[in-house]
């Protein structure tokens, strides 16, 4: 795990606001778009002040995937505590709220091994808490030859929505519908709604 070098108080307000000019600069001009300079400017602050707070660049976008995977975790917190949990938890795969912002921390992270990382520690912790919660409501329902364990049934559910989130974003939906509908389906063989 790659540690955060971070000088400033965690629960700075000037932190926050670092980390909402970065999310702002990515959500209209790309991550490429972030430098030190770039987000002092658009922060209305100097450029010392954001090194204060974040070392290096590595620092501040690890911070900012930090915080985005925060938000995440509460969105599928709550997701599982609902009284239909397994549709809460298709509810948040296909959520397009976060497409712009995963694209790029996805292409950022074919560039910076840091981004890399931290991406994937979360999604395997994510995707444990998941298997956790789906074996405990599924469990043995889904053995057999035509069933799906936990684990596999969590990355369908997630491939499948990052696919129509994806694809919709670019203008695409052709057999979405169709996909939907077979998620759901075979959600209410899985889980009769309440």
């Amino acid at each position: 795990m790659v540690a955060v070098r971070r000088i400033g108080a965690e629960n700075s307000a000037t932190r926050a606001l670092i980390l909402d000019a970065t999310e702002g600069l990515i959500r209209e001009e790309g991550y490429a778009a972030v430098s030190t300079r770039r987000v002092a400017a658009k922060a209305g602050l100097k450029p010392s002040l954001v090194h204060y707070y974040f070392p290096t660049t590595d620092d501040l976008l690890v911070s900012l995937s930090r915080r985005g995977a925060e938000e995440s975790d509460q969105m599928i917190a709550r997701a599982l505590e609902a009284e239909d949990p397994i549709r809460e938890l298709w509810k948040f795969f296909t959520d397009s709220s976060r497409t712009a912002m995963a694209l790029e921390f996805m292409a950022l992270a074919n560039h910076r091994k840091a981004i890399r990382t931290h991406m994937a520690e979360h999604c395997e912790a994510m995707r444990a808490r998941e298997v956790e919660i789906l074996s405990r409501l599924i469990g043995e329902k889904l053995a057999g030859p035509d069933g799906c364990p936990p684990a596999g049934l969590s990355l369908m559910l997630a491939g499948i929505g990052r696919a129509l989130v994806m694809e919709g974003g670019l203008g695409v939906s052709a057999g979405h519908d169709d996909a939907r509908k077979f998620v759901e389906d075979w959600l209410d063989r899985l889980s009769p709604r309440p």
